[in-house]
C-alpha cells in the first residue's frame, strides 16, 4: 500500500464507521446482559432498574464536564482511551466474580464507572466524523450522508447489540464470562480509532485563558458552551426536540409497551415494538441518505415531525396491539430523517472549538430526559390507567410536533453555514465567529 493510500484510508469514513460500530456493539451487548446478571445474582427486579437509574443518571451527570475533555484533549486519543477503559471496566466484571464473587455493591461501583467512562468517548466520537468528512472532501450533501450513516448504524445495532448479548446468555447463561466479548468489540473499537488520521482529532490552541485556577475557568468554559446552547436559537431549539423525541420514545419502550402489551397477553409483541422502531429508523435513515440534495430539509422536517405526530397519536391511542405496532414502525420512519437534519444542524451551527461542550450539554439534556420520563408514565398508568398514559404521551408528541413546525428557527434549513476550522491554526477565527453567534443569535 502506498503512502498515498495509506492516508485516504486514514481519512476515510469507514475506519471511523468501524470503531464506533464497534463500540456501539459492546454497549449494546452489556445492555442486554447486565440486568440478567443482576437478576441472576439478587433475585431483584428492583436492583435491576436501580442499577439502570443510577448509571443513567451517572451518564447524565458526567455530560456535565466531558467537553471539557473533548475541546482540551486530542479528540482521537479521548475515544480510543474511553473505549480502552470501558473494555477493562467490562472485563473486571468476571475477574471480581471469581475473587470476590458479584454482588449489588460490584454491579453498582462497575457499572458506574462504565458508564462515566463512556460519555467522553461518545462525545469525541461524534465530534471526529465531521472533520473526517471536511478532510475527505466538501461535497455537497457529504455530512448529511454520513450522519444518515450513523443513524442507520446506530438503528442496526440497536438490534443486533442486544440480540448477540441474549444469545450469548442463551449458549453460556448468565454469567459474567459473557461480558469478555464487550470488552474485546470495546477493546478492538479504541484500536480502530488510533488509525484514524491525527488531524481528525486535532484541537484548537486555546486563544485566551480564563482569569483564576483551573476549576475557575472550567467552570468558565462550560458557561460559555452553555449560554451558546442556550442563545443559538436554532441548536437550543434541536435539543428541546431532540430531547422531546428522546424522551417519548424511551416512555413508551421501558413503560407503555410492556404495560400494554401484558394486558393484552401478547408479552412477546413487547420484543417486536423495539424492532420495529429500528427497522422504521433504518428505512428512513436510508431513504434520507438516497435523496440527500435532492429534497430540502425543510421537507423532511415537516414530513418527518408531522409524522411522529401521527405516530405517536395512532400509539397513546391503544386501539389494538398490530395498530401500535404499525405505528411504532410509523415513528421510527419520520423519526429517522428528523434526526438526523438535527444533528447536522447542530454540527453546521456550532463552532469546531465548543463542539466537544455543546455536544456534551446537549447529551446532558438528552440522558436527563430519558431517564426522567418513565418513572411520570409509570405513575399515570398506575393510577389512571393505561388509556390516560397513552394519551399523555400522544399529546405531549403532538404538541411538541405542532410547535416545532411553527418555530421561526426551523423554517430555513438549508442555509446554515459552518464556521469552524479544519485547522488548528484557525482557532481564532472560530472564537471569533463563535462570541458573534452567541452575542447575536442565528
Amino acid at each position: 500500500m502506498t503512502t498515498t493510500e495509506r492516508h485516504a484510508v486514514r481519512r476515510s469514513p469507514a475506519v471511523w464507521f468501524a470503531s464506533y460500530g464497534l463500540s456501539l456493539l459492546g454497549k449494546g451487548i452489556v445492555t442486554a446482559v447486565l440486568p440478567l446478571l443482576v437478576l441472576e445474582r439478587t433475585g431483584d427486579v428492583l436492583a435491576a432498574g436501580l442499577l439502570a437509574s443510577v448509571t443513567t443518571t451517572a451518564s447524565a451527570v458526567t455530560g456535565l464536564v466531558s467537553g471539557l475533555l473533548v475541546d482540551r484533549i486530542d479528540r482521537r486519543t479521548v475515544s480510543a482511551v474511553s473505549d480502552g477503559l470501558a473494555a477493562l471496566s467490562v472485563a473486571a466484571l468476571p475477574v471480581v466474580d471469581a475473587v470476590w464473587a458479584l454482588d449489588m455493591a460490584w454491579f453498582l461501583i462497575l457499572g458506574v464507572t462504565g458508564a462515566v467512562i463512556r460519555v467522553p468517548g461518545m462525545t469525541a466520537q461524534e465530534t471526529l466524523l465531521p472533520t473526517l468528512a471536511r478532510l475527505g472532501g466538501a461535497a455537497p450533501g457529504r455530512l448529511d450522508r454520513l450522519i444518515a450513516a450513523r443513524e442507520n448504524v446506530g438503528n442496526v445495532l440497536l438490534l443486533a447489540g442486544p440480540g448477540l448479548g441474549g444469545l450469548l446468555v442463551g449458549l453460556l447463561g448468565p454469567t459474567p464470562v459473557v461480558l469478555l466479548v464487550t470488552a474485546t468489540t470495546s477493546l478492538l473499537a479504541a484500536l480502530t480509532t488510533l488509525v484514524l488520521d491525527p488531524r481528525a482529532g486535532a484541537v484548537a490552541p486555546r486563544v485566551r485563558q480564563a482569569a483564576g485556577g483551573a476549576v475557575r475557568r472550567a467552570v468558565t468554559d462550560l458557561a460559555l458552551s452553555w449560554r451558546f446552547l442556550g442563545r443559538n436559537r436554532l441548536v437550543l431549539g434541536a435539543t428541546l426536540v431532540s430531547a422531546v423525541l428522546v424522551a417519548v420514545v424511551a416512555a413508551l419502550q421501558t413503560t407503555l409497551m410492556p404495560a400494554y402489551f401484558t394486558a393484552e397477553r401478547l408479552p412477546g409483541l413487547t420484543g417486536l415494538t423495539l424492532s420495529a422502531l429500528a427497522a422504521g429508523s433504518i428505512a428512513g435513515s436510508a431513504l434520507y441518505a438516497a435523496l440527500v440534495g435532492r429534497v430540502r430539509r425543510r421537507t423532511w422536517f415537516v414530513v418527518g415531525m408531522s409524522g411522529f405526530g401521527i405516530g405517536f397519536a395512532l400509539v397513546g391511542s391503544l386501539t389494538s396491539p398490530w395498530l401500535v405496532l404499525a405505528a411504532a414502525a410509523l415513528v421510527g420512519f419520520t423519526n429517522a430523517p428528523v434526526s438526523a437534519v438535527l444533528g447536522v444542524l447542530t454540527i453546521e451551527a456550532t463552532p469546531d472549538v465548543l463542539r466537544g461542550r455543546v455536544l456534551g450539554a446537549q447529551n446532558t439534556v438528552l440522558l436527563a430526559a430519558a431517564a426522567v420520563t418513565s418513572a411520570p408514565v409509570a405513575a399515570i398508568a398506575a393510577a389512571a390507567g393505561l388509556p390516560v398514559a397513552g394519551a399523555m404521551l400522544a399529546a405531549l408528541a403532538g404538541v411538541t410536533a405542532v410547535v416545532a413546525l411553527l418555530t421561526p428557527a426551523f423554517r430555513n434549513l438549508d442555509g446554515v453555514t459552518t464556521d469552524e476550522p479544519v485547522a488548528p491554526a484557525a482557532a481564532g477565527a472560530a472564537e471569533v465567529g463563535a462570541a458573534r453567534v452567541m452575542a447575536t443569535g442565528p
